[in-house]
């Protein structure tokens, strides 16, 4: 893999470390600060994504040997790749790929679609990719929601979660960065009405809090921002390719909060656009300030 790296060093980072080769002779590129988020481009959804985590550290700093992992994506609607409706099959398949090779037990893909799961999931490309990549792939089971409490939550209190997300070691958010007619962006902090069972749809009367609230018991290792197509109207489901926009960009970091800020400047828009982003900021579940990240884009 080629890989062309620039290290962004804002607020609070180590000034004059700008790019491979201009590190000071005693600090080598190994030791420089880590970047708190990835932005990677490339032809190859697989390769881009690998560069993501590879720049993070690798997965084996967010999965452990023997881990039950959870990879999460956004199947939700009977719709092509083609339609940026769902997370990029390629993305998934590299993120399972990746916790095997990291040592993962078992990497488990599901989510709880909108449209029918059985046309979802082949539809998507998910299901063939992920288990080609070694993945367990389920439709979610409406029996194995528990009721958790979410203590501090400003407009939930408690909800059903899916088990299989609660009980596993470690949870991979991999969501498809599109428009919603409500909430404005999907992003990292809404894919999680994937794994809500009973009416989840009530939580559209508050959904900025609502959403912040999730991110108070639900706290991934590591959030991969699909954004090789992203849908630019008409979402969440989309439909028309007309409004779907290709940048062969994926975007790694272990703070959703600022995945999703970033996300939100793909549209034109920033953080403190999205009241969810918001929200979470204001509760300490991420920085929502860009200003206030290392970030690192490069070319893979």
């Amino acid at each position: 893999m080629k890989r062309r790296d620039f290290l962004k060093i804002t607020a609070g980072g180590a000034a004059g470390l700008a790019a491979s080769g201009a590190f000071p002779p005693h600090l080598g590129a190994s030791d420089a600060p880590r970047p708190d988020l990835v932005v990677a481009h490339g032809a190859s959804p697989e390769k881009t994504t690998r560069a993501a985590v590879e720049s993070l550290g690798g997965m084996k700093r967010f999965v452990s040997r023997g881990d039950v992992v959870v990879v999460k994506p956004n199947i939700g609607w009977d719709r092509l790749p083609e339609h940026a409706a769902c997370t990029n099959p390629a993305v998934v398949a590299a993120l399972v790929a990746l916790c095997v090779e990291a040592g993962a037990k078992t990497v488990k893909v599901f989510d709880r679609s909108v449209n029918d799961p059985r046309r979802c999931y082949v539809q998507s490309g998910i299901e063939a990719a992920a288990k080609a990549a070694g993945a367990e792939v389920s439709y979610v089971n409406e029996r194995k929601f528990k009721e958790v409490a979410i203590k501090g939550g400003e407009s939930i209190k408690s909800w059903p979660l899916y088990t299989e997300l609660l009980e596993a070691d470690k949870v991979i958010n991999v969501p498809i960065a599109k428009h919603h007619s409500l909430s404005k962006l999907t992003l990292a902090f809404k894919n999680w009405m994937g794994v809500m069972g009973s009416s989840r749809g009530m939580i559209h009367q508050s959904i900025n809090e609502s959403l912040a609230d999730l991110g108070l018991v639900i706290k991934p290792a590591l959030t991969v921002l699909d954004a090789v197509r992203i849908l630019t109207a008409h979402g969440p489901q989309g439909g028309n390719l007309s409004d779907v926009k290709k940048l062969d960009t994926v975007i790694a970091s272990a703070d959703q909060v600022a995945v999703d800020a970033y996300g939100a400047t793909l549209f034109g828009l920033r953080g403190s656009d999205l009241g969810y982003v918001v929200s979470a900021s204001r509760r300490g579940l991420g920085v929502m300030d860009l200003a206030k990240l290392r970030i690192q884009k490069l070319e893979a």
